[in-house]
């Protein structure tokens, strides 16, 4: 387990963040403005499709194959929900400590994201993915 390893798959899980934010956004924009779907079924449909692109190319290109799909997915799908239920976490306690207003609301989001993608990306790299990072 090197430093440069650790970086590289950062990097790339960095890169995977933001192809999957693009494909994300874009389907909640083409649902929500293309075909009048309601505004927050497009979201979920966004995420949706965004959880299972970001499966996929984290699988095979910034951690490797290693585990089987039927082994990984389950454990990324709890890993994501863990993930979020940290970053709500934070944003709660960002509310109830920083004072009111547009810049305190930003940066408890900034917050929340932060703990979501670095958590994301260690329970990944050590709990969804360790067979294929040793691996490779």
């Amino acid at each position: 387990m090197s430093l440069r390893n650790f970086v590289r798959d950062a990097f790339r899980y960095g890169l995977v963040g933001v192809v999957n934010t693009l494909v994300g956004f874009s389907i909640i924009i083409g649902l929500e403005q293309g075909f009048g779907v309601n505004p927050y079924l497009a979201n979920a449909g966004g995420y949706a499709v965004g959880v299972m692109v970001s499966f996929v190319l984290k699988r095979r290109y910034v951690f490797g194959k290693g585990r089987s799909v039927r082994e990984a997915g389950p454990r990324y799908l709890a890993s994501v929900l863990f993930s979020f239920a940290l970053n709500q976490g934070v944003l709660f306690l960002a509310h109830a400590i920083l004072p009111d207003g547009p810049l305190a609301e930003i940066a408890a989001q900034l917050s929340g994201m932060c703990v979501y993608t670095v958590v994301l990306f260690l329970l990944s790299r050590y709990w969804v993915f360790p067979a294929a990072r040793v691996a490779a």
